[in-house]
């Protein structure tokens, strides 16, 4: 007998993912998040590492300041992934996140059921708040065709769009997710979960050291 729990379903979806880690980190004294050490590796390699169990169809970071340094993260860890990341680099991320995300989203190009749009500086992002935003998923209903973490009244991140979601997105040139949800609410589910995993993020040497973090090459 076939399953229809939400996790069964979620797990039949095809997932693209969207890394943003364009950001110059200036609160942190100009380091890239991403770049940022938890008990012996980056963030981009954990991020990456517990989304390989979704193997995802196409998985996309896009760099902007920092690019280089990234980039070389990228090629060191792209051999131990079974699905590596594409670099796609945003020439001007001072113009903002918009870009980046913008950029990142006109840059898919393969046959995905949903996209994960994720930061690259949140530590407790892994495996379980992956497959939380999938079952979520599963239980959408009506139009709605995206999936926003709500934690305590705060929106969280990553969030999960359909395919359909993106395309709209994509009709309304310079149009962002954020953007987009802002201007059609009926599309939005909020999933309401106690999990801070999806609001902790990583803006100052404090968050760093609340939360074990090192710079490169400490």
């Amino acid at each position: 007998m076939t399953s229809s729990s939400p996790s069964a379903q979620a797990s039949k979806l095809r997932l693209a993912v969207l890394l943003l880690a364009a950001g110059e980190g200036s609160r942190l004294g100009g380091h890239a998040k991403a770049l940022l050490h938890q008990e012996g590796r980056t963030l981009l390699q954990r991020f990456s590492s517990a989304i390989q169990e979704f193997a995802p169809i196409e998985y996309i970071v896009v760099t902007g300041f920092h690019a280089q340094a990234i980039a070389s993260e990228v090629t060191k860890t792209n051999p131990s992934l079974s699905h590596p990341m594409k670099i796609i680099h945003n020439a001007a991320p001072d113009t903002g996140q918009a870009s980046s995300v913008r950029l990142g989203l006109e840059s898919f190009c393969g046959d995905f059921d949903a996209l994960l749009v994720a930061l690259s500086d949140q530590p407790q992002v892994g495996a379980k708040e992956v497959q939380e935003l999938l079952d979520e998923y599963a239980k959408r209903e009506g139009s709605q065709e995206i999936i926003l973490p709500m934690v305590e009244g705060k929106r969280g991140n990553p969030v999960l769009f359909s395919r359909k979601a993106l395309s709209d997105v994509l009709t309304t040139p310079g149009m962002v997710c954020r953007t987009f949800m802002e201007a059609h609410p009926a599309k939005v589910r909020m999933m309401y979960t106690g999990n801070q995993a999806f609001v902790l993020d990583i803006d100052t040497p404090e968050d760093m050291q609340r939360h074990q973090l090192s710079l490169p090459g400490i």
